[in-house]
């Protein structure tokens, strides 16, 4: 990428760490970050599968949490972005799905992030955190 893509490609990312951190804490409901990724280019909805197939991948998943995960979604059990994140090992071609599959996955990823993300901070961060992403003040202009 050269210029202005890479760098909305940078910001793109961005967003996307910030949107989701925001849902997984509560400050922001998944339909709200469903609407956000809606909205992308379908080469910005590709580079926000990667980047938080990335988190899930970073939380280090449960099987529980893959269930727990999609149960939240929305999604059913038998969709593709289901069935993937619930294998053991889960598996994280989401980007790769057919287009009309993206939404879904985002739910499912978004949501399976949420329960893994939570259950790291209460054993792992308790009272002494120091991630920013784990340190987020509500937003008063959201996009």
């Amino acid at each position: 990428m050269l210029g202005t893509s890479s760098e909305d490609g940078r910001a793109v990312r961005r967003e996307a760490e910030r949107v989701v951190n925001e849902v997984a804490q509560g400050l922001r409901t998944l339909d709200d970050g469903t609407t956000w990724f809606s909205a992308l280019s379908p080469a910005g909805g590709q580079a926000v599968l990667q980047e938080v197939a990335g988190y899930v991948m970073q939380a280090h998943i449960t099987t529980a949490d893959g269930r727990a995960g999609v149960a939240r979604s929305g999604v059913k059990p038998t969709a593709n972005p289901s069935v993937m994140i619930c294998m053991d090992p889960p598996r994280y071609g989401f980007a790769a799905l057919p287009a009309d599959e993206h939404v879904k996955a985002f739910r499912v990823l978004v949501s399976v992030f949420s329960v893994a993300d939570t259950r790291r901070r209460q054993i792992y961060c308790k009272d002494t955190c120091g991630h920013a992403w784990h340190n987020l003040l509500p937003s008063v202009e959201r996009s």
